[in-house]
């Protein structure tokens, strides 16, 4: 199949018209969200997040 597209917004809509044809709505959004960075830094904040977790203490989680 050849295909030319020139725009960057036609081959953006093409890729999700093809995405959504094959992949079904919640195939073409897992796919997506794959190529999604988010925002700030990760590492940092789970250091942060977790600083005061002991493992006793998800040990103890996983045993209820």
């Amino acid at each position: 199949m050849k295909v030319e597209i020139k725009e960057p917004n036609e081959i953006r809509r093409k890729g999700i018209e093809v995405l959504n044809k094959e992949l079904g709505p919640l195939g073409m959004t897992c796919f997506i969200r794959q190529f999604d960075t988010g925002i700030g830094d990760y590492t940092k904040e789970r250091h942060t997040l977790n600083e005061n977790v002991k493992i006793n203490d998800i040990l103890k989680q996983l045993k209820k």
